[in-house]
């Protein structure tokens, strides 16, 4: 039985609109790949959905005056138009909210409880008088006493990631009213046990050595070899999954308990939509035959590789964990955090007011941040459009298919005798194309787009080399096999570009009035580039890319407030 390829990314918060940070983080790469995956025609399925309980959402909902539920839906649906403008092609797009989720939650819940991983505790909690309520981790900031970061959250410290409870904090105070009128009570939580699973944990971790990226394997071990500490499930909040535990009314479960099950819980949404056609356990309870990619920042890391796994094997039942765990470090702002609090960035629907969304998805994939921190600037982003897809790309389909146009019609010229010339294209691009395959199976972004950048270089060399322009005046047979080359390449370089740049791809290979389903090229390059026979129609495009003049340039820097 061939593997599913089961796709997941960090799932988005509710709250206010995400940035490119976002995604690029997690939401892009999971949509490449599994754009990949199925070109090569595997049984393939990408989720996601809106994370949605917790304060962010209550004190959003608040201040835009509407029921918690109504905010939720709202953004959820702001987010999901958002990521169709970027053409994120998921399978099913939920939410954690969802009635799935919650019936998945508790059977999960219940399943640890009766193992003996769920204990009861009392523990110091923040109570803030200037807001009334009890604050949850999240929304207590202060100094970080590991790093000295002056506005980590008490739950974690995006700074060096160390997991933190509020008490921990120096100076800490009250991310909603600023107060530093903090109050300590005492109030009654459950909690997973951690520690007894961290043998069998670290055993796992230990197989992804060599597999997983450095960040995901070293953020994990560095857990472990801190030592797992009981990991609070339940908070006094009013928006959330009740605690179905006597003693516990009023409280709801953690966000971080009930979002990653999200997962199943948003796989089972779609699974309902249609129960003849798909079965949620296929997916998640069949784990032998799912080969399941998760893309994470390096601030979700922790949770997905260690709380989560741990939450579904206390279970004691079978369920599909993270075979890859893809984990990305930070997309800054001209050196500074992108930030959806302070408005500072470049959000999503921002992002697509100014330019085709695919012209962002090369940028970002070119630029993503696997090994560091990645910086976005206008400089760098009109730099690369201008140089990679307008004079490398645009300029190779522009005159291909011009010169083809003047010299034989809008039809495909005859193929004639292969040169040497032709026998090198093909040798480069069948070890130019293995490299590309192999670097998106491997999930080398960087590296996999540079390699597609070669191969569009390479068809530029050939143009060059051959100089159909003269050939045309002295050997018309040549030039027609030049140009039949090149329109061909043409055609393969839709296809090799459709991960990255769908809709681009799209306008590529309607050129040659080809239906836009793609399959990944596995033949030979010489097989390829004769796919396209003599007297087959095309059309002459209209111009693919616009470069961004200097003007347009300084003016996106003046108006997203770039340096400051």
């Amino acid at each position: 039985m061939s593997k599913k390829y089961l796709i997941t990314s960090a799932l988005p918060y509710v709250n206010g609109l995400p940035h490119l940070g976002h995604l690029v983080g997690c939401l892009l790469p999971a949509d490449v790949y599994a754009r990949f995956c199925r070109e090569q025609g595997r049984d393939t399925l990408c989720i996601c959905g809106t994370d949605e309980h917790g304060t962010p959402s209550e004190v959003g909902a608040a201040k835009e005056n509407m029921p918690v539920e109504e905010y939720c839906k709202k953004y959820h649906d702001l987010h999901a138009q958002m990521y169709q403008g970027f053409n994120l092609s998921f399978d099913y797009f939920g939410r954690t909210s969802s009635d799935q989720n919650k019936e998945i939650t508790y059977r999960i819940f219940h399943a640890l409880d009766k193992n003996g991983l769920i204990e009861e505790k009392m523990t110091k909690q923040v109570y803030s008088p200037a807001d009334g309520r009890y604050l949850p981790d999240s929304y207590v900031i202060g100094t970080c006493p590991y790093c000295g970061y002056e506005k980590a959250k008490g739950d974690q410290c995006e700074n060096c990631t160390k997991v933190l409870d509020p008490t921990d904090l120096i100076n800490p105070k009250s991310a909603l009213s600023g107060s530093s009128d903090i109050q300590i009570k005492e109030t009654k939580h459950l909690f997973l046990n951690l520690p007894k699973l961290e043998a069998e944990l670290n055993t796992w971790i230990e197989t992804k050595k060599g597999i997983w990226p450095d960040i995901a394997y070293s953020v994990a071990k560095k857990w472990l070899k801190e030592g797992l500490q009981e990991r609070g499930i339940t908070r006094d909040l009013k928006w959330g999954f009740s605690v179905p535990k006597e003693g516990f009314e009023g409280k709801v479960f953690y966000v971080w308990f009930d979002a990653p099950i999200g997962y199943i819980g948003i796989t089972k949404q779609w699974s309902d939509e249609k129960p003849n056609e798909r079965n949620w356990e296929d997916w998640w309870l069949n784990p032998e035959n799912v080969i399941h990619t998760e893309f994470m920042g390096k601030d979700n890391i922790p949770f997905h590789s260690i709380t989560f796994p741990a939450t579904l094997r206390g279970t004691g039942e079978k369920w599909t964990e993270v075979s890859f765990l893809k984990g990305m470090n930070w997309l800054n702002f001209a050196g500074g955090k992108f930030s959806k609090s302070a408005k500072r960035g470049i959000f999503l629907d921002d992002a697509l007011k100014e330019f085709p969304a695919d012209y962002w998805r090369y940028w970002l994939m070119a630029n993503a941040p696997e090994s560091d921190d990645t910086s976005f600037t206008f400089e760098t982003f009109a730099a690369t459009i201008n140089k990679d897809l307008n004079d490398v790309l645009g300029n190779f389909i522009n005159r291909v298919t011009k010169m083809t146009v003047k010299d034989f019609g809008l039809q495909v010229p005859a193929l004639g005798e292969i040169t040497d010339t032709e026998k090198e294209l093909y040798a480069t691009l069948d070890t130019l194309i293995k490299q590309y395959t192999d670097y998106m199976e491997n999930l080398e972004i960087r590296k996999a787009l540079a390699t597609l950048r070669e191969i569009w270089v390479s068809g530029n060399n050939y143009i060059a080399k051959t100089e159909p322009w003269k050939a045309v005046k002295t050997d018309k047979a040549r030039a027609a096999t030049i140009l039949n080359t090149g329109l061909n390449l043409v055609r393969l370089f839709g296809i090799l570009s459709a991960p990255i740049m769908p809709e681009k791809a799209k306008e590529m290979v309607k050129i040659f009035g080809k239906e836009d389903v793609f399959v990944w090229p596995k033949k030979s390059a010489q097989e390829l580039l004769q796919e396209l026979k003599e007297g087959d129609s095309f059309t002459a495009p209209e111009v693919l890319f616009q470069k961004i003049t200097p003007e347009r340039k300084e003016e996106l820097k003046l108006k997203y407030k770039e340096g400051e």
